[in-house]
């Protein structure tokens, strides 16, 4: 069940169902195919178990393991080392440091403690303030686009999926962020999960009317400052 207040915020209440009936035995099944995978997208609405088993096949395959943790709960070391990206929000990143993100200035305390563990990106997106990145313990805030929000359903899943679409595509680091930020800024405009992730043509669209560009994304930062997303998980 999802409600939405007034300013596009949601509540989710989640019956697991068929996710967690995605056991191990489930995951092995499809080995071959995460084996053969460029990139291993995951989150924690399926079983822990499941989404470890799947991490260490694509470890043993040289498959890129990128992790939402949401919704927030509790992880081992053991799966975290197995994450070659991890992008949690502020309640996610301090569930798996213990470090409470309230400011930005805490934000990097948090990734150096996510590096410690193993993980080589670390992204913290931090509500309206945009996204904390740090590669390798070099991090920088890149800011997100102002739009008039509606419907937050979807916004860290759309962010996530872009991300990585772009990521590999190849991109910079930094037009990556920009690229999943402007995806994002379009499906909070929309109402509804499925039906407001926006298609690639409208994403590039959006970029141009920012002013930004693959050509010219390290000159140009967005203009117009921060966007309301990235409460999908913490809702959860």
């Amino acid at each position: 069940m999802i409600f939405v207040n007034g300013e596009g915020e949601n509540a989710i209440g989640i019956s697991a169902g068929a996710n967690a009936a995605l056991t191990p035995a489930c995951v092995t099944l499809y080995q071959q195919v995460i084996a053969d995978a460029s990139a291993l997208l995951m989150q924690l609405e399926s079983p822990r178990e499941s989404v470890l088993a799947a991490a260490k096949i694509a470890r043993a395959n040289q498959t890129q393991v990128i992790l939402n943790p949401a919704p927030t709960m509790q992880l081992d070391d053991e799966l975290l080392a197995l994450v070659d990206i991890i992008t949690p929000n502020e309640t996610e990143a301090e569930s798996l440091t213990g470090i409470a993100v309230t400011c930005d200035e805490e934000a990097p305390r948090a990734a150096e403690a996510l590096h410690a563990k193993g993980i080589a990106t670390v992204l913290i997106t931090l509500g309206r303030r945009g996204v904390w990145l740090s590669e390798q313990g070099k991090g920088q805030l890149i800011f997100g686009f102002t739009v008039k929000a509606v419907d937050t359903i979807a916004a860290g899943d759309t962010f996530n999926c872009a991300f990585i679409t772009a990521r590999l595509e190849g991109k910079s680091l930094y037009y990556v962020v920009c690229f999943a930020h402007a995806a994002a800024a379009i499906a909070v405009t929309r109402p509804g999960a499925q039906p407001s992730v926006p298609w690639r043509e409208e994403i590039d669209e959006f970029l141009l009317q920012q002013g930004l560009s693959l050509g010219n994304h390290e000159r140009c930062r967005p203009h117009g400052g921060r966007l309301h997303l990235h409460r999908l998980a913490r809702d959860q």
